[in-house]
């Protein structure tokens, strides 16, 4: 399939998103392009040499490595992690409701970084990365707020538990400093940088 004119030279090439995040999906498709999704299970354990919005830009190139072997000659891989880090410490996505409410909670009323990370993988040229990161304020949120979102079942498949562009959003962010498709999960002005340089 022909792909955007705002990359021209991937216009017969075919576009790996190795995600199964509708939004990474979404944000690539805004760029004019169509992706193939692949999903597999993949480690994302790092070191404790790594640490807050750096463990995204690790967990972007191990997921490139892990999927290395379905790359055809033309293909162009897309990799990516989001990671929320709240005074030093990471928060993933949450292995239960609890652990979900309970980020929150530590978010509420405070001032945290969002880091998203891509990596972009062809056979020709290996991994090529990037990291952005933005601050993102949180207004202060009633156990009953939070107890409502989190049975919604929205934030489970989202670091920090929550997502900018959903209801939380709309109502808990009351100030970001940086790039709102970055806190989404997929910095598209980093990406659009490395698909250019290929």
């Amino acid at each position: 399939m022909p792909q955007s004119t705002l990359f021209p030279h991937l216009a017969h090439r075919r576009i790996v998103l190795a995600s199964q995040s509708p939004r990474r999906r979404e944000l690539i498709a805004m760029l004019g392009l169509h992706v193939d999704c692949l999903a597999r299970d993949v480690d994302e354990s790092w070191p404790s040499s790594i640490e807050g919005p750096e463990v995204a830009e690790f967990v972007a190139r191990k997921k490139a490595l892990a999927y290395h072997d379905v790359l055809d000659a033309d293909d162009v891989l897309v990799t990516g992690d989001t990671v929320v880090v709240l005074e030093g410490k990471v928060l993933e996505k949450p292995r239960s409701e609890q652990h979900a409410k309970d980020m929150l909670r530590a978010l509420s009323g405070q001032t945290h970084t969002v880091a998203s990370a891509v990596a972009v993988t062809t056979l020709a040229s290996g991994t090529q990365s990037a990291l952005d990161t933005c601050e993102v304020t949180f207004a202060p949120l009633s156990d009953a707020f939070i107890d409502l979102y989190v049975a919604s079942g929205s934030p489970m498949d989202k670091a920090g538990a929550y997502g900018v562009q959903d209801w939380m959003g709309l109502v808990g962010v009351t100030h970001m400093k940086g790039s709102f498709y970055t806190v989404m999960g997929m910095p598209t002005h980093r990406l659009s940088e490395l698909f250019l340089a290929l």
